[in-house]
């Protein structure tokens, strides 16, 4: 069995590590520092699952996500992210996630959920079941009004508070500029924003993002 983790941080990937092994003494742990290392380690190795941390350097948010799924869609991908579930986690499934995960949670747990992903499960958080299933009702939970956005606009939405140019964009997402304007118009619509500078301000208050 080999297991890759990806995560920029290699103290992160030590401890991820020792539990793997703690759990699998037999499994072969790969590891990776970036998104492209990432994707060539997931092309040579066939991993049969993925931890990954959704800040990657210039793969931020959850474009690493959907590279990584298109190249593989069948390997089974578990978030761990410092991100709360509530910024990140639907979405993260939308995409293909298999569980997701903040580091915050216990060493037990990530066990447990690398066990149901391995096992061809998905593993979710109970908060994260219980706000789910209010989103999917239109019941108790309030939806945030990014949980509205397309996968293309949500794209949009953490490139431009990341202070990436709608070219910029345009290049990442194989778009043109007047597209990624579209999507840029239609996401500050949506949240009921002016210009870029409101919009960074919602994802550091949501968390979408970090200084």
């Amino acid at each position: 069995m080999q297991i890759l983790i990806l995560d920029d941080h290699p103290i992160v990937r030590a401890g991820v590590r020792q539990l793997i092994l703690g759990r699998w003494p037999e499994a072969r742990v790969l590891e990776a520092g970036s998104l492209a290392e990432g994707e060539a380690r997931v092309r040579s190795e066939r991993p049969d699952a993925l931890v990954l941390d959704l800040s990657l350097g210039n793969a931020s948010g959850l474009d690493g996500l959907a590279r990584l799924h298109r190249l593989a869609p069948g390997l089974p991908v578990l978030v761990l992210s410092m991100h709360s579930e509530e910024a990140y986690a639907a979405r993260a499934l939308q995409l293909g996630a298999a569980g997701y995960l903040t580091k915050a949670r216990t060493e037990e747990e990530l066990v447990a959920a690398l066990e149901r992903v391995l096992a061809g499960g998905r593993y979710i958080t109970a908060s994260l079941a219980e706000r789910l299933a209010g989103l999917l009702a239109g019941g108790e939970l309030e939806r945030l009004p990014h949980e509205a956005l397309s996968a293309q606009e949500h794209r949009v939405l953490l490139g431009l508070a990341a202070g990436r140019s709608v070219g910029e964009l345009a290049e990442a997402m194989h778009l043109s500029a007047k597209t990624v304007s579209t999507y840029r118009r239609r996401v500050l619509d949506k949240l009921g924003l002016q210009n870029n500078a409101e919009l960074t301000r919602y994802c550091l208050t949501h968390g979408l993002i970090r200084l």
